[in-house]
């Protein structure tokens, strides 16, 4: 991770490396179901709208999940709850492969969105074994695990979907979701909530002094760069939803992509989308040593320039597949700048033993608003067209997130500073 590992707590670097094998074997398993859009809705003969609904399904029981993950997170041993969420993915992806009908699968896929909001774990456990100025760089390492995985289950669904089938995919990431869990369970320690805050340095038994506290939950309402966060994310999943969920048909269908077609494109787009995690990440955490505003100002800047570069792709000539696969890629570098920024700025202003909560308050909101876009996308391609139906839910999505991030760039020194000081207080009563 770079020269400033050893400010990071012990166990640090297999704790890292645990969630980032988890994120990625998890997100494969998770967005295998883009890939393989053709041949589940040949399987179960059915349409654009039905298929939104089947993803749809899935978000809203994530969504409603979020907040008693979030509480769970903050009251007990997260490496164990998140052991349990492994195995939650690995049995309900079973139960996905096995469903006979239409009517049993959405049920089924509906069940996948519980271990699909068991993230806010991670980045708070992440939280306390590296401090506020590593966090970025961090995050943005660990969310490159999401656009490979990504593109772990492309690979498997064009290569492998053929000649096994959707449903032995399914029985291979859910079992990988088991062993998985065996790892978390017996090979990841907890930390002290707090222990990476320089501000509570010599400070002992952190957990039992500062405890969660529904006081301090309602705190969070009350910080006005977080409400504006939380606006943002409420329309800033919606574009994601939209791509991971239509991508592959509008390639097929619109674009006439054959299957060696989209691998060409999509593998290069995905590739430089996990550079940009990081990237986005770093060039956060060096602007923030500058300005409290730096974070929100990559923010901004990643969305209104993946805003563009899509535009530019999909009004690219169709014979043009060369162009097109160039837009494309330069929007799928830019588009994850803003996410280790947002998540690292929750916790510039969060008080540690509320992080998790705040993480799935914040996911919960997300979730919440883009439970819909799948659904929405498809009602939209069957009444006008599939690039219409992108373009118009991605555009007007980012175009919004942009003024919700330099709206937030206002009040976001100022409960930085707050923080820093009710951390100083708990340290001086110690």
């Amino acid at each position: 991770m770079g020269k400033n590992d050893g400010m990071a707590k012990k166990g640090a670097r297999f704790a890292f490396g645990s969630f980032f094998f988890f994120m990625l074997l998890h997100q494969t398993d998770k967005l295998l179901i883009g890939p393989l859009q053709s041949q589940i809705m040949d399987t179960f003969k059915i349409n654009y709208t039905q298929w939104g609904l089947l993803n749809t399904s899935a978000l809203v029981v994530g969504a409603l999940s979020y907040p008693l993950w979030g509480w769970l997170y903050d009251h007990y041993a997260r490496p164990k709850l998140l052991a349990l969420a492994s195995l939650i993915w690995g049995c309900t992806t079973w139960l996905n492969a096995v469903a006979p009908t239409y009517s049993i699968f959405l049920i089924t896929r509906a069940s996948t969105g519980i271990d699909d909001s068991s993230y806010p774990g991670i980045y708070s456990l992440i939280s306390d074994y590296f401090p506020a100025k590593m966090r970025g760089k961090v995050y943005g390492f660990l969310q490159v695990a999401q656009p490979i995985g990504y593109l772990v289950g492309m690979v498997l669904a064009i290569v492998l979907g053929s000649m096994w089938g959707w449903r032995k995919i399914f029985y291979l990431t859910g079992g990988l979701g088991v062993a998985v869990a065996v790892v978390l369970f017996f090979g990841v320690k907890d930390q002290p909530r707090g222990a990476s805050e320089p501000e509570l340095a010599g400070v002992s038994d952190l957990d039992s002094k500062f405890k969660f506290s529904w006081k301090t939950v309602g705190g969070l309402f009350r910080k006005k760069s977080l409400i504006i966060l939380f606006l943002q994310g409420f329309i800033g999943v919606f574009p994601w939803q939209v791509i991971t969920y239509y991508i592959f048909a509008y390639l097929e269908k619109s674009r006439g992509f054959s299957g060696e077609a989209q691998l060409l494109t999509m593998v290069p787009a995905v590739l430089l989308m996990a550079v940009g995690y990081p990237v986005g990440g770093m060039i956060g955490d060096r602007l923030f040593k500058r300005t409290p505003k730096g974070r929100v100002i990559v923010g901004a800047a990643g969305v209104a320039l993946g805003a563009v570069f899509l535009l530019l792709a999909i009004e690219s000539p169709v014979e043009n597949q060369v162009l097109f696969g160039a837009f494309l890629c330069v929007a799928a570098f830019f588009m994850p700048f803003a996410s280790p920024n947002v998540i690292s700025s929750f916790y510039d202003v969060t008080e540690p033993e509320i992080r998790a909560t705040t993480n799935a308050v914040q996911n919960f909101i997300e979730t919440a608003g883009s439970a819909a876009a799948p659904l929405l996308a498809g009602i939209l391609a069957d009444r006008f067209s599939l690039e219409g139906s992108i373009l118009s839910i991605c555009l007007g999505a980012w175009g919004l997130c942009f003024l919700f991030f330099v709206f937030a760039g206002r009040y976001i020194p100022k409960d930085i500073e707050d923080l820093k000081r009710t951390l100083r207080e708990r340290a001086s009563q110690a």
